[in-house]
């Protein structure tokens, strides 16, 4: 049987909680195969990104090419694109493949406040990334810098994602964790396709270890359009593993911990398994 696969195009978390790292535990949750092209590699802890090592776009590419022409993918997912040259060099393979079912998760600030991604690569990502996308998931920051307005309201967040829609995606979410003004204690999410609103809503869980959802978020939807799934229900189900992982988060190092998106996985498959027999013998 041949796996349901998902390639997940970003930087690597040493801190194991954001990053291509999320995205793969994100896509194992979900019950997909999950491969990796590394963009760039962060020294990066519970405090956040202290250093980052770019991967030459050459390199970026070559990863692309290698893992598509012997494996291919039924979606692929992005993140962390540092530069204009990486942006250039993914969107580049993302038409040369004709992957239809990509996921841009347009990453810019880490949680503590590093840049992870200059100015001309926003603008390569505008003009080179989204309008190849299925799906953009901005959160509230990202979404203010793409739209060019603040966003302090649901309906803000209605009309930055006209604004973001007119790059040249399919559908627009704009996840609204990052929205403070909401009295009713609740998340908010909205996607939007070009001509209707969906909106996601969740409690809100006010817990520090929370590192990573973007990351999580983002993986699940594709894991979610790479099952077949259509964006919609995709971004429900997305929504809920985000929400679980949120839950299950865990309590890392003296900074913020990590969301967990296998929290209970892992011990279902050990029982799904059965007993283990261990045999010892003694070497000759």
């Amino acid at each position: 049987m041949k796996p349901v696969k998902v390639l997940c195009i970003g930087g690597s978390d040493s801190s194991g909680g954001a990053g291509i790292q999320a995205d793969l535990k994100a896509v194992t949750a979900c019950g997909c195969y999950g491969l990796s092209v590394i963009t760039a590699v962060t020294a990066q802890n519970t405090f956040g990104v202290q250093d980052i090592l770019e991967i030459a776009p050459e390199f970026v590419a070559r990863q692309i090419d290698v893992v598509l022409n012997d494996i291919g993918a039924d979606a692929v997912k992005t993140g962390m694109l540092l530069t204009a040259g990486i942006v250039l060099a993914v969107a580049g393979k993302i038409r040369e493949h004709n992957i239809e079912k990509l996921v841009v998760d347009p990453v810019m600030l880490a949680k503590g406040g590093r840049n992870l991604m200059l100015a001309a690569a926003r603008e390569s990502l505008v003009k080179k990334l989204l309008p190849l996308a299925l799906v953009v998931t901005p959160n509230i920051p990202e979404a203010e810098k793409l739209a060019g307005m603040e966003i302090k309201s649901v309906a803000a967040m209605k009309k930055a994602a006209v604004i973001i829609h007119k790059f040249g995606m399919q559908s627009v979410l704009i996840k609204g964790g990052h929205l403070q003004s909401n009295k009713q204690k609740e998340v908010i999410d909205v996607l939007f396709n070009g001509k209707n609103y969906q909106e996601y809503s969740s409690s809100r869980i006010d817990l520090a270890d929370s590192h990573g959802t973007g990351c999580t978020y983002a993986s699940a939807l594709a894991a979610g359009l790479a099952l077949g799934k259509d964006v919609a229900t995709a971004a429900g189900l997305a929504k809920k593993l985000v929400t679980s992982a949120i839950i299950n988060s865990v309590d890392l190092g003296a900074g913020h911990g990590s969301v967990d998106a296998l929290a209970g996985k892992i011990n279902h498959l050990a029982a799904s398994c059965g007993e283990l027999t261990l045999v010892t013998r003694e070497r000759d």
